[in-house]
């Protein structure tokens, strides 16, 4: 009985009943003995060999290495720069010896602020879901607050300032940006950044930030600034939009009186100064007129004062000869006539009619 009390304590749930299995460290010899009979040679030999050849081709594999068209591959040699090399097949020395690193110097990158695109593969290119709205949030200089966001562009023009000067220069590039902002929207009242300023905002938001890339030694070009879009906060934005459609009503206003303006004042300027012309004109005719007859009676004392006979009855029948054409009846008496009928007619016929 107590035999059979045994043998069923070792055929439990987790025995079966049956005999126990090979023990581990069988298993283990059996297994480097079957590896032993695989390799050449067999034994420590074997085993030296197969290290070689994985080493070999681990040496092979990581000889070589491609460079993108858009970049160039800054190589370190145990950690030390050694040189630039430019896109396309190279080789260097495996095992970690050599270090290549490709830097994308021709790509256009980009960082956004405020909001993310999806799919970017560039990890400082969108905010962290934390810092977008942190980042936008910015205090104006009449002491308004304004949600900006923008975007900046920019090449990496020195890919060994870029990697080694600074420790991470995408995200100092975010902490400068984002610094550079705050000053220069801050500068300006909230109606300049919603409105009429996003231009000149951009221009000087770029010359600064270069101007810090370039004195933290970062080897980054900036090519670009822009702004997207500007709003003041959520609760007060339905005041904002109506005040910014006042004021563009404002504007459309002052448009149309300076367009009824531009239509009207320069006709009257004009008209004035074609009335001014023609006086001018006048006045200068009845000058020259007025000087010619002075020059004229002037010449005629002259002559009359050498002959005043002749020159009286010069004067006399050149006005006859003005004041007769003009005369349809002509009657000639004579001075010693008694009556009126002895006359010269001397227009005939033709001269009696009415």
């Amino acid at each position: 009985m107590a035999s059979q009390t045994g043998n069923g304590n070792q055929g439990g749930p987790w025995g079966g009943g049956g005999a126990p299995g090979p023990d581990i460290e069988d298993a283990v010899r059996q297994a480097q003995a079957r590896i032993r009979q695989m390799l050449p040679g067999g034994g420590a030999r074997g085993l030296i060999i197969v290290g070689a050849l994985v080493l070999a081709a681990l040496g092979a594999w990581t000889s070589y290495y491609t460079v993108p068209s858009d970049s160039v591959a800054v190589v370190q040699r145990f950690g030390k720069y050694l040189n630039e090399v430019p896109p396309g097949l190279h080789f260097k020395l495996p095992l970690g010896i050599d270090v290549a690193t490709v830097v994308p110097v021709k790509r256009q990158l980009k960082q956004e602020f405020g909001f993310s695109t999806p799919g970017a593969t560039d990890g400082f290119q969108s905010p962290r879901p934390r810092d977008a709205r942190r980042e936008t949030e910015m205090v104006t200089g009449d002491l308004n607050a304004a949600l900006v966001e923008w975007v900046i562009q920019y090449r990496i023009s020195d890919p060994q300032k870029f990697l080694f000067e600074v420790r991470e220069p995408s995200e100092t590039l975010r902490y400068v940006s984002e610094s550079v902002m705050r000053e220069v929207v801050g500068d300006r009242t909230v109606d300049e950044v919603i409105t009429i300023g996003r231009q000149e905002i951009e221009s000087e938001a770029l010359i600064k930030m270069q101007a810090l890339s370039t004195k933290y030694v970062m080897g980054i070009s900036i090519d670009q600034v822009q702004l997207k879009n500007i709003n003041p906060p959520r609760p007060v934005q339905e005041s904002f939009n109506e005040v910014n459609q006042a004021q563009q009503e404002k504007e459309k206003l002052i448009n149309e009186a300076r367009r009824d303006y531009n239509k009207v004042i320069p006709l009257a300027e004009g008209e004035k100064d074609q009335r001014i012309r023609e006086a001018d004109g006048y006045r200068l005719k009845r000058i020259n007129e007025a000087e010619g007859n002075a020059s004229r009676f002037t010449a005629l004392l002259s002559e009359y004062k050498k002959a005043p006979e002749v020159t009286r009855r010069r004067i006399y029948i050149e006005t006859l000869q003005d004041v007769m054409p003009d005369i349809k009846s002509k009657i000639v008496i004579d001075e010693q006539a008694r009556s009126i009928l002895p006359l010269l007619n001397l227009g005939g016929a033709k001269g009696n009619q009415p």
